[in-house]
């Protein structure tokens, strides 16, 4: 027997740095996360604060950020990361991509340097986490269509919306909240606890219920000149925040494939069936042969993307090609280990399920399959599909 990943030598793609990250995160994972994911998960809870304190002091959160307290990895070493994180859980890779990828890159890419010392070392150590303010109730994939505001009064900003459906929000120091100004779209800084600023925890979720979600209310939140991001001007300012998300689910996405192969791997191989491992079976083995190979070339896309995004050439539609594939063959994944768990794929004994409800999350959040479909299709014929 091999491993899944063996089939493509992918660790010849690695660095010796690149694997021994791989190794700690996977190693945190095995002893922080994976013992108590599936109560977490049953509950619908996860210690957030606890959880960003012990990330934190292995590097992993704004690791593919310079400076600031930050690790200043490669994105391959980044996207590694995720990959560990999500094969323990969606939930908790969610946390670090929020963190990370969406809150601290807006500060640090956006923000003033007072901004970016006052929150960029606490968050990247784990003391301050944020969570990342645009979408709405009414306006996910279009968020051109945002209602919330930002009006000056005096020295002033005033803020009014509500954003929708935002991870880490009752757990945040601060949130990072787009609003519409007389100047375009702007990014501000709302600390918690800020007056008019409420935070509502979303309830009855069947899918991400190890992770925080949330929905922001500002009413007249009044915040200082300097709580503005500087540097953002436009919706390009949160849409590239969440281009460097979309690049963590390339490689999250798989963590989650590659555990649920392996699960099922397992499964098969102990499991008797008219009195012969269910991995004899000719059907069984075609199942675990297809998804090998689907996790082999999503891991080499994952890979490639992230040697471009290294070198500064990576596209916004490369990273919608990865994150429509990957994801997409993620689920599908996950799918079909379940129907080879039988029964026991619907119980939390296994981690299947519970990746596999979780993908149908992530299939949408960071933009839609359908959205990135039109956006490749878009590339590739020039005609956009939608404003």
């Amino acid at each position: 027997m091999i491993a899944p990943t063996a089939l493509f030598a992918l660790d010849t793609l690695l660095t010796d740095e690149e694997r021994e990250i791989r190794s700690t995160v996977r190693r945190v994972c095995d002893r922080e996360i994976r013992p108590h994911v599936a109560g977490w998960f049953e509950d619908g809870e996860l210690p957030a604060r606890e959880l960003a304190r012990t990330l934190g002091s292995v590097g992993v959160l704004g690791m593919h950020l310079d400076g600031y307290g930050c690790a200043g990895m490669g994105a391959v070493s980044y996207g590694l990361a995720c990959l560990e994180l999500e094969a323990a859980d969606s939930g908790l890779r969610s946390l670090v991509s929020v963190q990370g990828s969406l809150a601290m890159y807006a500060i640090w890419k956006y923000g003033s340097e007072e901004q970016k010392q006052e929150w960029l070392p606490a968050m990247a150590a784990g003391e301050r986490i944020g969570c990342f303010g645009l979408t709405e109730p009414d306006f996910g994939s279009d968020p051109g269509g945002m209602r919330a505001t930002a009006k000056r009064e005096g020295g002033d900003w005033v803020l009014n919306g509500t954003k929708m459906w935002i991870t880490n929000g009752s757990v945040s120091d601060v949130a990072v909240v787009w609003a519409r100004t007389d100047e375009g779209v702007r990014g501000f800084l709302v600390p918690a606890g800020a007056p008019g600023f409420t935070v509502n925890d979303v309830k009855h979720k069947i899918s991400l219920r190890a992770s925080v979600t949330s929905e922001l209310v500002l009413d007249g939140v009044r915040l200082p000149g300097e709580a503005m991001l500087p540097g953002a001007r436009g919706l390009s300012g949160p849409l590239g925040c969440l281009n460097e998300a979309r690049f963590g689910i390339v490689f999250g996405s798989m963590g989650a494939a590659l555990d649920c192969l392996e699960t099922a791997i397992a499964y098969a191989g102990d499991r008797e069936v008219f009195a012969r491992p269910l991995a004899s079976f000719q059907l069984t083995q075609e199942k675990l042969a297809d998804m090998a190979l689907e996790l082999g070339k999503g891991l080499l896309l994952a890979v490639h993307l992230g040697r471009l995004k290294e070198a500064g050439t990576i596209t916004p539609e490369q990273v919608s090609a990865g994150k429509l594939n990957n994801v997409r063959e993620a689920l599908e994944i996950a799918r079909k280990c379940r129907t080879l768990l039988g029964a026991s794929g619907v119980t939390l004994e296994y981690p299947v399920i519970r990746h596999s409800v979780n993908l149908e999350s992530v299939l949408t959040y960071e933009g839609t399959s359908e959205i990135h479909a039109l956006v490749l299709g878009k590339a590739l014929t020039g005609i956009g599909a939608f404003s």
